[in-house]
């Protein structure tokens, strides 16, 4: 009988040793939500002149990280993340006013987003007919 007692101590010391840091963490309370949890929304937008992307002569290109809060080298990321969740992503859904008169010049711009969206895969490009048709057609996600 003093055997069993013994290693049912025994036992249970070491359960309390083994386990007992396990539910230190379980009471502390509920911790917040990883960033693992979000689903990605990273994009790389470029801007450059030309008529399509492969033949274009790049100048610049930012980066934007919606979620799981907007940060990258976009200078606007909050405003330009805020656009993209109103258009559920759709980029070709982002339009601006059309109040903005633009002399006809023929001087091709073409911006480009590649990433992923709440984790699908984007893959955007749409040329304008020159600077001031883009700026008064595409909103905050390409003024960089």
């Amino acid at each position: 009988m003093r055997t069993t007692a013994r290693w049912a101590v025994t036992l249970g010391l070491t359960a309390t040793t083994v386990c007992g840091p396990l539910t230190g963490a379980a009471l502390a309370g509920p911790s917040p939500a990883p960033a693992a949890l979000y689903a990605p929304s990273a994009l790389v937008l470029t801007v450059g002149h030309g008529t399509a992307a492969a033949t274009a002569t790049p100048e610049r290109a930012v980066t934007l990280t919606c979620a799981p809060a907007p940060s990258g080298s976009h200078p606007a990321a909050p405003d330009a993340c805020a656009e993209l969740r109103a258009a559920g992503g759709d980029l070709a859904a982002l339009t601006a006013g059309d109040d903005v008169l633009c002399t006809r010049e023929y001087n091709p711009v073409v911006i480009t987003a590649q990433g992923v969206w709440q984790g699908k895969r984007v893959s955007y490009e749409r040329t304008f007919s020159n600077e001031c048709v883009k700026n008064a057609s595409a909103t905050s996600v390409f003024a960089f």
